[in-house]
């Protein structure tokens, strides 16, 4: 697998959002961005950590940065969880995993003692100009926000 780290230029990429619409990574320049990966709506720990983003969205928002939540769910599920929840970011598909993969997020986990394929909930902070200040693999979805509210306060622009 694959891992990027900071001072590496984030994978461009292009996904449906959960509108329907198409949007490329690039199409944020001039913004920062916390691209998250999550392995599933409507699950606990999922929820949780989309949540979070939610209700800390104007702090994430004032830093110039936006919000991107990725996984390999439909634009139903996509619109479904994100109007329960309220969510203000945009969520993406990734059904084949590419975004995933191109990130190093596309892996082997286990439950309960059976191996499968999946989603590592992982997240990065990507500068205005498209390079990754901070990438955090195996994150928790408590951890999630504070740890991209401080990435994002350490990489605030110098101006």
């Amino acid at each position: 697998m694959n891992k990027l780290k900071p001072g590496d230029m984030a994978p461009d990429f292009e996904a449906l959002t959960d509108s329907g619409e198409k949007v490329r990574l690039s199409d944020f320049r001039g913004k920062r961005v916390v691209l998250y990966f999550y392995p599933k709506d409507n699950t606990p720990g999922c929820t949780t950590q989309a949540c979070s983003f939610r209700d800390h969205y104007p702090e994430i928002t004032e830093k110039n940065a936006v919000v991107l939540g990725v996984s390999p769910d439909d634009v139903g599920s996509h619109q479904k969880f994100k109007s329960k929840y309220n969510l203000p970011f945009t969520l993406l598909v990734d059904p084949d995993h590419r975004i995933a993969e191109l990130y190093g997020v596309w892996g082997e986990k286990s439950m309960y003692g059976r191996k499968y394929m999946g989603i590592i909930r992982s997240q990065f902070v990507i500068d205005e100009e498209g390079r990754i200040v901070d990438a955090q693999y195996k994150i928790s979805p408590k951890k999630s926000v504070p740890a991209a509210l401080k990435a994002l306060e350490s990489a605030a622009p110098t101006a």
